[in-house]
C-alpha cells in the first residue's frame, strides 16, 4: 500500500521480478488464428500485422516482389512465415479476461509470433532467451522456440507491447491517462525499457482523473527514482508545512489580491472547511486574524494620536489614510472571524478580543469625533459586528470562554457599544439590541460581583418605555432573585 505521508520505497526492477509461470518451452507450429480473433474483441486504434494476407495464400505474379520488398524493410509483427519464437500468452486460472472497453473476451489464451532480434528490446525476453538464440535467430536445428506467458487479467496490452516493439508507435497506442498506466504495467513487467520511459513522459505532461492518480500512485514504486521524480513530485508534497503555506496564501491573496474580494472569499472559505486537517486551518486563520487585528489597531491608533507635522491638508490625508486602512482590514478580520466561528477554532480570537483595553479607548475617542462619519461611515458597524460574532459565539457555548475572559469581553467592549448608540446613526437599532442582549446573557454567566459591577454600566440601554427593553429587566430580575437567596453555612460545601 502507498502511504501519502511519504514518497513509497522503490522496489528494484529485474529480471527475477516476472512470474515463475512464464517459462520458455516447445516447438510447434500454430496458426495465428486466435490472435485475429483477440485483435477484433480488443477493437485495436491501428491495423494489426494479421489484416495482412497469409504468406501461404496466392497474391498473383506480384507476390515474389512484395516478398522481396517486406524483407528488406525487416521483420514483421505476428509473421508466421519468418517469426523464430511463439509467444502464448494465456489467462492464469482465478482471472477474469476483459478487454479495456469492459467486454469479455472469449479466448483464454493467444499465440502470437515474434522475432527473437525484435524481443531483446525487453530485458526480460533477453535474459529468458539468451541462451538459446544461436545463428540468425532461429533454435538448435531451425526450431521455432515457444515462450509461454502467464497473464493476470486481459491480454490486450501484452499484444499491444509485443506490436510497439515492432511499430514504435506509442502515441498511437494511447488515447489517455488511463490507457499509458495499463501500457506502462506491461512495460515495467518485460523491461521493455523504451515503452517505460515514453509512458512516464506521457503521464507527466497530461491531467488525471483521481482514479488515474490513484494508479499512477501504486506503479510509482516499481519505477526507478530517477524516472519517478517528476511523478512524485506531482503527488507527493515537498515538505510537511507545503498545505499550511498554500492556505496561508489563498487567505492573503482572499483579503488582498481581487477588487470584488466576495466571490474570492467564499471560495477560499469552502477550502477552509473542506481541508481535512483542522488544526491546520486553525494556525493559518490565527495568523492572519493576529495581523489583521495588529494592523486595525496600529491605524486607530494614528488616528487618534496624530502626529501633526506638515500643513493641514497633509495632516488631514494621513488620518483618511488611517481610518480607510483600519476599515478595509476591519472587513477582512470581519470575515475571519466568522470562518474562526465556522470551524470552532476561534477560542483564540476571543481571548485577544477580550483583552483591548487601548483598541477599545481608541476606538471610543475616534467615534466620538465626527470626521470618520464622511470617510468611513461603516466602521463601527464592521467593529462592532466583529464582537458581537464573538460575544454570540461565547454565550452559545459554541466557544468555551473563561471566567475571567467573558468578563473582559463585556467590560472592554460595552462601553464601544454605549458611544456608538449614542453618536452613529440609529438605523443599526435591532443590531444594538441585538448586541445588548447577548452582552446581558454572558453577564448572567458571571459570579454575582462581577454582574453586580458590570449591570450598572448597563442602565444606558433603558427606554423611555419600560417594557421595550425586556432583556435589561430580566438581567436586572435574575441578578435579585439570586442576591435574595439566603447565604448558605460552610458546611453546604462540604456534604
Amino acid at each position: 500500500m502507498i502511504h501519502s505521508a511519504g514518497v513509497p520505497k522503490k522496489r528494484q526492477r529485474t529480471t527475477a521480478a516476472r512470474r515463475s509461470s512464464s517459462t520458455a518451452g516447445t516447438i510447434s507450429s500454430v496458426s495465428d488464428i486466435t490472435l485475429n480473433e483477440i485483435s477484433q474483441n480488443l477493437e485495436r486504434p491501428w491495423s494489426m500485422a494479421e489484416e495482412r494476407p497469409s504468406p501461404m495464400a496466392d497474391e498473383g505474379p506480384f507476390q515474389e516482389e512484395e516478398e522481396e520488398e517486406e524483407e528488406e524493410a525487416g521483420p514483421h509483427f505476428n509473421d508466421a512465415g519468418t517469426a523464430d519464437v511463439i509467444v502464448r500468452l494465456f489467462v492464469e486460472s482465478g482471472c477474469a479476461v476483459e478487454s479495456s472497453t469492459g467486454e469479455s473476451v472469449s479466448n483464454s489464451e493467444v499465440d502470437v509470433y515474434v522475432h527473437s532480434e525484435i524481443l531483446r528490446q525487453s530485458k526480460y525476453f533477453s535474459a529468458l532467451l539468451s541462451e538459446r538464440w544461436m545463428g540468425k535467430g532461429k533454435g538448435k536445428g531451425g526450431e521455432v522456440l515457444r515462450v509461454n506467458l502467464g497473464v493476470a487479467g486481459s491480454m490486450e496490452w501484452h499484444v499491444r507491447v509485443l506490436e510497439l516493439m515492432y511499430t514504435k508507435d506509442f502515441a498511437g497506442a494511447v488515447s489517455g491517462a488511463s490507457r499509458a498506466v495499463d501500457l506502462l504495467g506491461v512495460a515495467l513487467e518485460l523491461l521493455f525499457e523504451e515503452c517505460v520511459r515514453w509512458c512516464v513522459e506521457y503521464l507527466e505532461a497530461v491531467p488525471w482523473t483521481e482514479e488515474e492518480e490513484k494508479r499512477v500512485v501504486r506503479i510509482i514504486p516499481f519505477l526507478r527514482e530517477e524516472e519517478s521524480k517528476e511523478l512524485v513530485a506531482r503527488v507527493w508534497p515537498s515538505g510537511e508545512e507545503s498545505c499550511e503555506a498554500m492556505l496561508q496564501g489563498l487567505v492573503w491573496s482572499a483579503m488582498n489580491s481581487y477588487g470584488n474580494t466576495a466571490f474570492v472569499k467564499a471560495f477560499v472559505g469552502k477550502i477552509l472547511r473542506d481541508v481535512s486537517s483542522r488544526e491546520t486551518a486553525k494556525r493559518v486563520l490565527e495568523k492572519a486574524f493576529a495581523r489583521s487585528l495588529k494592523t486595525v489597531k496600529e491605524s486607530l491608533e494614528d488616528y487618534s494620536s496624530p502626529v501633526f507635522r506638515g500643513d493641514h491638508n497633509e495632516t488631514e490625508a494621513i488620518q483618511r489614510l488611517n481610518l480607510h486602512k483600519a476599515s478595509t482590514n476591519g472587513k477582512h478580520l470581519l470575515w475571519l472571524v466568522e470562518r474562526m466561528i465556522e470551524l470552532r477554532v476561534a477560542d483564540m480570537a476571543v481571548m485577544e478580543w477580550s483583552q483591548q483595553h487601548g483598541f477599545t479607548a481608541d476606538l471610543q475617542r475616534a467615534f466620538r469625533d465626527d470626521a470618520w462619519r464622511n470617510i468611513v461611515p461603516g466602521l463601527p458597524a464592521v467593529i462592532l459586528r466583529c464582537t458581537s460574532r464573538l460575544a454570540n459565539a461565547v454565550s452559545s457555548g459554541t466557544i468555551l470562554a473563561s471566567r475571567h475572559v467573558r468578563r473582559k469581553l463585556v467590560e472592554h467592549w460595552l462601553p464601544v457599544l454605549i458611544v456608538c448608540k449614542d453618536n452613529v446613526s440609529p438605523t443599526n437599532k435591532s443590531f444594538y439590541l441585538e448586541l445588548e442582549e447577548t452582552f446581558l446573557l454572558i453577564i448572567s454567566t458571571l459570579p454575582m460581583s462581577d454582574a453586580q459591577q458590570l449591570l450598572q454600566s448597563c442602565l444606558c440601554f433603558s427606554t423611555r418605555n419600560v417594557e421595550d427593553c425586556p432583556h435589561l429587566v430580566t438581567a436586572f430580575n435574575t441578578w435579585f432573585r439570586r442576591a435574595a437567596r439566603p447565604l448558605k453555612p460552610d458546611s453546604f460545601f462540604h456534604q
